[in-house]
């Protein structure tokens, strides 16, 4: 956790190391991510697509008066006013309508100073919700207003598809003058005047296509999750790699039964005009299709599907509810220092496994031995604390493992829990070793004819340097002579051995543990075997555990 944060990955929650290695499909927000974090208002246009003063104004009051969370999009239209030289005075806040993903749209009672008679409704939101609730248009010059028919709507829907596929984000503006009340409510967003257009940049991130293309070599695909709209997200799509054809807007979503989505969920790169719970929806989705699912997002409306994920993970800059929905901050908002985060979960999973297996292995193996050699023996193979110093020596190595090199194959796909292959692999590495033990108490009882004590000594050096061995011979998949062990692992592997070897020799622990020193001839016979066992291991290894990873799959019924 202390690496991932030095590299800028806050990890909130321990386990999610892992399921950030796991992951193989990862969700994301456009805005901040793909995209630049910051938002500029490019345009404030009326209806005939001009550049209009009195659309800016009218927005400027709207997103200075409003008092609910704070977003890019209000934060750029009061920086585009008060750079025009607009503010607040003469103007009284009477009443605000909050934003919800449900209208799509935010409403600012104000009135004017000197006409305290009239209230001016300003509704600002997505193009077609607010198109939908106005039935004229504004005129330039501040004529009366002209009455909306199908073909003036369709030439301002075709004006708002155009921006939006030039990558812009387009809000609509919208006001209705009413008579002074003390509140006001949604029903009161009817028979509204068509204000204009208000047109948004934020280019996408130059660095989000090369971490996207890092992310597919790692096995991660990406999809967009986003409430805005199609167009703006297909250009976006385009831009950073994504397929912008393969599409399902919020309205088909809501079409869809849950067994449809599961089908076209995996085959979607983008899911655009979606409201929180479709996000939540589209996440459990590729869950139940057997996929790892991770889900970046920094704003409110993620937080549901933040919470749904397998590792949810949000920015440093988001707000305080997501940020506390996500199990994995980057504090950075780039795409590349996840994919660093995901190499670094893979690595601490695989060696994690290693660990895992080799300790199976070895308590597995000696079980066995002591089972099949305790009743076949007038004495016990090992005493009491034999045992437990051997097994406090033999981890001192396999604890640094947490920092051995993983092979490259390792890092390039998910990984996950395989109990049927770690049996496997306890079984028929654990009796290879309780082969070599009945060989080492075959040499000792009947060619060697040892006496107890010697006895024990030898089989505690022989079993202590049989796990070192398969420690180094199985930390890697590939030949182990060709994979480096860490200087870490060396260290403390020879220092173990040396201690091992040189302990039946030292007074009073001789005493204390009861062990006797070998003579050479039985010190030799020993070394041969461990060698012997070492080569085995290497032999087995890359004949029946090759890669020794299983890549995460749908299940059988949901693929067919």
């Amino acid at each position: 956790a202390r690496e991932l944060a030095a590299s800028g990955v806050q990890v909130r929650r321990l386990e999610a190391i892992e399921d950030l290695g796991g992951m193989d499909v990862l969700c994301t927000d456009k805005t901040g991510t793909l995209t630049l974090g910051e938002m500029t208002l490019a345009a404030a246009r009326d209806p005939q697509g001009q550049a209009s003063l009195e659309v800016l104004r009218l927005a400027h009051l709207n997103a200075a008066f409003e008092t609910g969370i704070e977003n890019p999009l209000d934060a750029a239209l009061v920086q585009a006013g008060s750079a025009a030289g607009l503010d607040t005075a003469g103007w009284t806040k009477i009443d605000e309508i909050p934003y919800d993903f449900v209208r799509r749209r935010l409403t600012i009672v104000v009135a004017r100073q000197g006409d305290p008679g009239t209230h001016v409704l300003v509704v600002k939101g997505s193009f077609e919700p607010v198109l939908a609730c106005c039935t004229r248009a504004a005129v330039p010059g501040g004529g009366e207003p002209v009455h909306l028919d199908d073909a003036a709507r369709q030439a301002l829907a075709a004006r708002a598809r155009g921006e939006g596929e030039s990558g812009v984000r387009v809000l609509a503006l919208a006001s209705r003058r009413l008579p002074a009340q003390p509140h006001h409510d949604t029903r009161e967003e009817a028979e509204l005047v068509f204000e204009g257009f208000l047109c948004f940049s934020a280019p996408p991130r130059p660095s989000a296509a090369l971490a996207l293309a890092h992310l597919r070599q790692r096995g991660v695909v990406l999809k967009m999750v986003t409430g805005d709209n199609r167009h703006v997200a297909a250009h976006v799509a385009r831009a950073v790699g994504l397929d912008a054809q393969a599409m399902l807007t919020g309205a088909q979503i809501s079409a869809l039964r849950d067994e449809a989505l599961w089908h076209l969920a995996p085959r979607t790169d983008l899911f655009v005009e979606v409201d929180p719970s479709q996000k939540e929806r589209i996440v459990r989705a590729l869950q139940r299709t057997g996929h790892a699912v991770g889900y970046l997002g920094d704003g409110i409306n993620d937080a549901p599907a933040l919470h749904a994920a397998d590792v949810g993970i949000s920015v440093d800059q988001a707000v305080d509810v997501a940020r506390e929905s996500a199990d994995v901050v980057l504090l950075r908002a780039d795409l590349d220092v996840l994919r660093r985060g995901v190499e670094d979960g893979r690595r601490t999973f695989a060696n994690t496994l290693k660990y895992i297996r080799v300790t199976t292995r070895a308590n597995f193996g000696n079980m066995t031995s002591m089972a099949l050699a305790t009743p076949l023996l007038p004495f016990l193979p090992l005493t009491a604390m034999q045992i437990l110093l051997n097994n406090f020596l033999s981890d001192l190595p396999a604890m640094t493992l947490s920092a051995a090199r993983v092979d490259p194959a390792l890092l390039r796909e998910a990984q996950t829990w395989d109990l049927a292959a770690m049996r496997r692999f306890m079984v028929v590495f654990g009796l290879l070793s309780s082969v070599f033990d009945l060989l080492a108490f075959v040499l000792l009882l009947h060619v060697f004819q040892v006496s107890q004590p010697l006895f024990q000594g030898a089989w505690f050096v022989v079993s202590l340097l049989t796990e070192l061995a398969v420690l180094l011979v199985l930390r890697t998949h590939g030949p182990c002579w060709r994979s480096r062990p860490s200087a870490l692992l060396v260290a403390v592997t020879l220092g173990v051995a040396a201690r091992a070897w040189l302990r039946p020799l030292l007074e009073p622990v001789a005493t204390l543990t009861g062990l006797v020193p070998m003579p050479p001839d039985v010190a030799a016979a020993m070394l041969a075997l461990v060698t012997a066992y070492a080569a085995c291991t290497e032999l087995v290894k890359r004949r029946f555990f090759q890669p020794g990873v299983r890549r995460r799959r749908p299940p059988a019924r949901q693929r067919a």
